[in-house]
């Protein structure tokens, strides 16, 4: 996105808190009112990965739901960062659009500083089952503390890499490097009769960023501390050269995959077209496991060693993933909170976080339901991960720095293809960057 654009969102969204009030009070008849004729609209992605299998979940909740109240849900989809972010500061600004949303964690701060999203009391945290039935790691980033909520933990998502047991075994590696330069030389021995070392979906609309956060993070140069970006450092361009550098240098990612989402790499990856497929969820499973890799791969924490060292250097975060999943959160002008809770109630609940998860792979934030799954050796990798996870941080400004640097990514696509990174274009691009986070978390104050 232009800078300008941002910008214009940006304090669209903090003129949010002003117009709210356009929405009103529930009309309703409640929960357990005469709820017949009353629709629910609810926003949350488009799941590119299983998109059948989320209309199918679609029907069965507003079917169960209508069941329960009377009322029935109308479900709305974004498909990628920048159409979520543009969808709340539409709402927002209209005081008028979905009753309840799931957006993922990161954009939570955002959501929080409008002022548009009902802040949970112990008597909402009642409605929805009580703030106890929760993981309590899922709650990290509900709100800037446990006084000011705004998010209810719908899915948890740590991040994780996928390997292919067989192509390692047969190169004689033991097991995926702790850092990024050793996953690096493992993907160049790992590159031959067709296969290549890693599966990288440049194209998402959202991964790339997670790359560059996680290593800056580790290299202890997180790209946003204390209300100051750091976007155009030296460790932040190093970690950008790094992922980049994968095709276009290393030539250890299929040059096809600079047109490819998140669904295509696990395809590849599931194809056994590829060793590694970093920054991949629980929610690869369901799909591996129908592969032709299905018994042959496994998950590992990915590298929490930066670019450039051998070693966590001083001030680094060995961190693993950041503290990822979706919030759902109701808006203050909906006409039915009582209701928008209580559809937050079932899809919180233990049956129906366990039956996500066997739909889509995504962890259960509900302690029963999570806890069913402990025993699973598949998941220790990814449980590991959760335990690791680092927060982004709690701004209003952060879903601006996470588009910017992404639009990085999108921007070098064109030299990418071309297979290469200039290292001119690439200042440049950080130095948009900076500008336009930096112009966000100013305003974000």
């Amino acid at each position: 996105m232009h800078r300008r654009t941002l910008a214009a969102l940006v304090s669209a969204l903090l003129l949010g808190s002003a117009l709210t009030a356009c929405g009103s009070d529930d009309d309703g008849g409640g929960a357990t009112g005469d709820n017949s004729g009353v629709t629910l609209t609810m926003l949350m992605g488009v799941n590119n990965i299983y998109p059948e299998q989320q209309r199918q979940w679609f029907t069965e909740v507003s079917s169960k739901f209508q069941q329960q109240t009377g009322a029935t849900v109308r479900f709305e989809t974004f498909a990628s960062a920048n159409d979520e972010l543009t969808k709340i500061q539409t709402s927002v600004v209209a005081g008028q659009g979905p009753d309840v949303y799931a957006l993922g964690t990161t954009f939570t701060p955002t959501a929080y500083a409008t002022g548009a999203f009902v802040e949970l009391q112990k008597e909402d945290w009642d409605k929805v089952g009580g703030r106890d039935r929760f993981l309590p790691a899922t709650l990290g980033i509900s709100g800037p503390d446990q006084q000011h909520e705004v998010g209810i933990p719908f899915a948890s998502r740590p991040f994780v890499m996928a390997y292919n047991k067989d192509l390692l075994t047969a190169a004689g590696i033991d097991k995926p490097a702790d850092s990024w330069d050793g996953l690096r030389d493992q993907a160049k021995q790992l590159t031959k009769d067709g296969k290549y070392g890693l599966a990288i979906g440049y194209a998402d609309g959202f991964d790339p960023w997670k790359f560059i956060w996680a290593m800056t993070t580790q290299a202890g140069a997180p790209v946003v501390k204390d209300g100051k970006a750091a976007l155009d450092s030296p460790n932040t361009k190093l970690a950008y050269q790094s992922y980049l550098g994968w095709l276009a240098t290393d030539k250890v990612v299929d040059p096809a995959a600079v047109g490819w989402k998140n669904a295509q790499a696990i395809a590849a990856f599931g194809e056994g077209k590829a060793a590694f497929l970093p920054m991949v969820s629980a929610s690869s499973k369901v799909t591996l496991d129908k592969s032709s890799v299905a018994g042959k791969y496994a998950y590992a924490v990915m590298p929490t060693i930066p670019p450039g060292a051998t070693s966590l250097p001083p001030g680094g975060v060995a961190a693993t993933s950041i503290l990822s999943g979706d919030n759902v959160v109701v808006a203050k002008y909906s006409k039915h909170k009582d209701l928008a809770l209580a559809l937050v109630k079932l899809l919180t609940s233990e049956e129906s976080q366990t039956s996500y998860y066997k739909t889509f792979g995504e962890l259960p934030t509900n302690q029963a339901a999570a806890q069913a799954l402990g025993s699973d050796p598949a998941l220790a990798a990814i449980v590991e991960s959760a335990g690791k996870s680092v927060n982004t941080p709690f701004t209003g400004g952060w879903s601006q720095v996470q588009l910017a640097l992404t639009n990085v990514v999108v921007q070098s696509i064109p030299d990418l293809s071309a297979g290469k990174v200039d290292d001119g274009k690439l200042t440049g691009l950080l130095g948009q960057a900076q500008s336009t986070a930096q112009g966000a978390l100013d305003k974000a104050k």
